[in-house]
């Protein structure tokens, strides 16, 4: 008989896979915007109705706080008083750093407001202003000139003024309405340069035969400086709407 040979059955261990390599992530770098440096946006060329301007934009707004200073006065005639003031002017927070002008620029401003005084007792008087300055001129840091002549700074403060004289003739909205039991009769009166296509931007507001400041219409709605109540304000603001302003 022959010899038989015995089988072995095969093995049943499965063969075991190489473990592959794990692939090396590379952390994703996050997205960066480019920041524009606050002195860049500052300086650079802005467009407004056709000219070029630089500085700050037009809308946005400064809060200062003034020290105690010097006002000073003096009468020439019955209506008419020569005035100075003389005070340092502090920023209300921090400017952003590398915004501005550098230490030593000048300005000549020259300002038309109305000034509401109120004596409350014998040695004091409440005060505000409101209205606008406007800049005759500039001296930069690193020069002792000013921008522009004396002359030629005469000739632009009389067309500065010939445009108010032009803004206080333009045809104002009559102001009639009662608010907390009181009755306001009033006016108020365009700010032409603000004016484009029939709609005002800012308006000169006067009610009860006084200056109450310049209405402004913004993208939060209206607000006017020095006036806290908000209901006198959208009454106001609701006339100017009616009238299409």
């Amino acid at each position: 008989m022959a010899a038989t040979r015995a089988v072995t059955a095969p093995s049943r261990k499965k063969a075991v896979k190489p473990i592959a390599a794990k692939k090396k992530t590379t952390p994703k770098k996050a997205a960066t915007k480019k920041k524009v440096p606050v002195a860049g946006s500052y300086n650079a060329w802005k467009q407004f109705e056709g000219k070029q301007y630089t500085g700050m934009k037009i809308g946005r707004s400064h809060k200062w706080n003034y020290d105690a200073g010097v006002w000073r006065e003096t009468k020439i005639t019955p209506d008419l008083w020569e005035i100075s003031y003389d005070v340092i002017k502090r920023r209300a927070g921090h400017a952003p750093e590398g915004s501005g002008v550098p230490v030593g620029t000048g300005y000549h401003w020259y300002i038309l407001a109305n000034q509401q005084v109120d004596k409350i007792n014998a040695d004091d008087y409440t005060t505000k202003m409101s209205g606008f300055k406007f800049k005759l001129a500039h001296k930069r840091a690193s020069k002792n000139t000013w921008s522009t002549s004396f002359s030629n700074q005469r000739k632009r403060m009389i067309s500065f003024l010939e445009d108010m004289i032009t803004q206080l003739k333009a045809a104002s909205v009559p102001l009639e309405f009662s608010y907390k039991d009181t009755d306001y009769e009033g006016e108020a009166v365009p700010v032409m340069e603000t004016c484009k296509d029939g709609t005002c931007v800012e308006w000169d507001i006067y009610l009860n035969d006084e200056s109450k400041g310049i209405i402004r219409r913004m993208k939060s709605g209206w607000k006017m400086n020095g006036v806290t109540d908000n209901g006198l304000i959208k009454a106001i603001a609701g006339i100017l709407e009616s009238a299409g302003g």
